[in-house]
This record gives C-alpha cells, sequence and structure tokens, in this order.
C-alpha cells in the first residue's frame, strides 16, 4: 500500500510481460500481465535451476502466463512447483504447469483463514483468496526441497496469509520471499486471512535470517534485506503509534483512523486500508493497548483503555 516515505521502495520496473529474464544466477522470472493497484505491475514467477527446474508461484489463472512459463523452461523439466501462498494472484495457474509438466506441487496447505470469520466476512471480496489450491506435499516450516543444483528451505512466514511461505536458499542468499516483503510497497495484511500478529513475527523471523536478497511476489529485487525488513518493522510500529495517537484524542472507528494515518490513499485501496487498520487494532486490543466492546470488527468503535 503504497502511502508512506519512510521506506526507499523501487517503483521502477521495466520487466515486460512474458520474457524470461535472469534475476540472479540460477534464477529466472517471468512477468504475468495482471498490473493492478494491488499487484504493480504483475505477478512474478521464478525458474530456479536449470535442465531439472522449480517453478516458483505459477500465477493466476492466465493461459498466456502460463504459456510464457512453459516456453522459457522449453528442453527442459519441471520436477517441483513451489507456491508460497494461496492468492489468486500466485496459485491459480498451479493447476496448468501441473498437468503440462506433471511436476509435484509443494505448499504449506490450503487456504484458510488466521481466526474463525465472522458472519460478514464469509465472502470477503478483499481476500481474492484460492480456494481450489490443494498441493501434492504439504511443507513445515524448516523442510528442505532439493532438486537438481539447487535446495530450498521452506521459511513460515504467516501474516499476509496464513498459510504463506518463504522459501530461502540459503547456499546463495537468496530468499523467495513472495508478498511477505516487497520492493514497491507494503503488503497488506487483511483479516480474516491475514493476521498482524503474525506478520509481525514473520518480519523477525525473516530478520534474523543470513539471506541478503529476496526475490518478491512483485517488483524487482530487493538488495541489502536485513536492512529492508527493519525498516518494514519500523514502519508498522509506526502505524501502531498514529493508531494509538488519533486514539488519545477520543473514541472512533476505522474510517476515521484511515483518514487519519493514510494520507493521499489511493481510492482504490481504501478497503485494503480499513483491513489493515483492522489487523493492526485486533493485535493491540490482544495486546491489551486498545480497548472495544466485544471481539474487533471493521464496524467497531475503538478507544484507550481506561
Amino acid at each position: 500500500m503504497a502511502d508512506n516515505d519512510d521506506i526507499p521502495f523501487n517503483r521502477d520496473f521495466p520487466l515486460k510481460p512474458g520474457v524470461a529474464e535472469e534475476a540472479r544466477p540460477g534464477v529466472r522470472r517471468v512477468l504475468c500481465d495482471n498490473p493492478s493497484p494491488f499487484t504493480f505491475t504483475g505477478t512474478v514467477s521464478y525458474i530456479v535451476g536449470e535442465g531439472k527446474v522449480a517453478i516458483i508461484d505459477p500465477g493466476p489463472d492466465d493461459e498466456a502466463h502460463a504459456a510464457a512459463l512453459l516456453d522459457a523452461v522449453r528442453g527442459e523439466t519441471v520436477t517441483h512447483i513451489l507456491v508460497t501462498h494461496t492468492h489468486r494472484d500466485h496459485s491459480p495457474n498451479t493447476a496448468r504447469i501441473k498437468a503440462a509438466t506433471g511436476a509435484t506441487v509443494y505448499a504449506e496447505g490450503p487456504h484458510r483463514a488466521s481466526r474463525p470469520r465472522f458472519e460478514s466476512e464469509k465472502h470477503n471480496p478483499e481476500s481474492g483468496a484460492d480456494r481450489d489450491f490443494k498441493p501434492d506435499v504439504r511443507v513445515s516450516d524448516g523442510e528442505m526441497i532439493e532438486g537438481s543444483g539447487w535446495k530450498l528451505q521452506a521459511v513460515a512466514t504467516p501474516g499476509h496469509t496464513a498459510n504463506h511461505l518463504a522459501f530461502a536458499w540459503p547456499d546463495r542468499k537468496f530468499n523467495f520471499v513472495g508478498d511477505h516483503v516487497m520492493g514497491w510497497s507494503t503488503s497488506i495484511v487483511a483479516p480474516p486471512d491475514g493476521a498482524m500478529s503474525d506478520y509481525m513475527a514473520s518480519l523477525d523471523r525473516l530478520a534474523a535470517r543470513p539471506e541478503t536478497v529476496y526475490l518478491p511476489g512483485h517488483g524487482d529485487v530487493i538488495h541489502d534485506a536485513p536492512d529492508f525488513v527493519a525498516r518494514f518493522i519500523a514502519h508498522r510500529r509506526g502505524r501502531e503509534a498514529s493508531i494509538l495517537h488519533r486514539l488519545g484524542k477520543g473514541e472512533t472507528d476505522i474510517p476515521a483512523l484511515v483518514r487519519a494515518i493514510y494520507i493521499g490513499l489511493d481510492p482504490r485501496l481504501a478497503g485494503a486500508a480499513a483491513l489493515s487498520t483492522l489487523a493492526h487494532l485486533e493485535d493491540l486490543t490482544a495486546r491489551g493497548l486498545v480497548a472495544t466492546d466485544g471481539v474487533p470488527s471493521i464496524s467497531g468503535r475503538y478507544r484507550l483503555p481506561p
């Protein structure tokens, strides 16, 4: 959600859709033509290795993108398909790639919410969840996935979704971080699918790892990754402070908080900003720093505790 100037975002990403390009030694990338306020220039799929390869995040239900990925690996064998998370811009094309290659699909699991859904959230259009996805192999934090000339470690990074994984390549100091950290914008954390407490803990987990280069699901390669993650953490803590500052002036609701916090927000992102604010309020309420009547909800009113 590109509304802040405290993180050195890079919004210069000239990669053209459908063109395979080497992102790093042993890693190619192909951009899907699905630009939007949420996806930037589109979803980036990665090809890991040579000869016998893995594809990370085949992208949305897009026949042209599947064709571009298969063309990029012509003459090679796709042995693995890895999926970071089950949003509709990352996982639906898995079925096409699997049908064409017979590759085994690895992911944390099917889509699920971070907490029970309220009745009003049963059909939440903001979530963009791919509820049809099921991996062949369910992967847990720390597990190694090995192919020809590459070895990736699954890193549990819930927060953006409950089932979000990053895939680290420790030998190369790379990490395929999906949507947990992006170079062009902050990530959306939208309850009930996402949870701010999980998201912050996952940022801390990434910050403690040795990888220095991130390959995200949208936008260009992120260099100096530990410093970048530290800025993300500071930004989120600043957002908390802004919420608490506004509540110090009296009880209010989420629309008023969004207006106070997200200055100059693209109107198309107002719904997502409200959900990210709810995610912060859920976390702050659980920590006893904010009070509300009943459970935190998008329509609730919030205040500082007495």
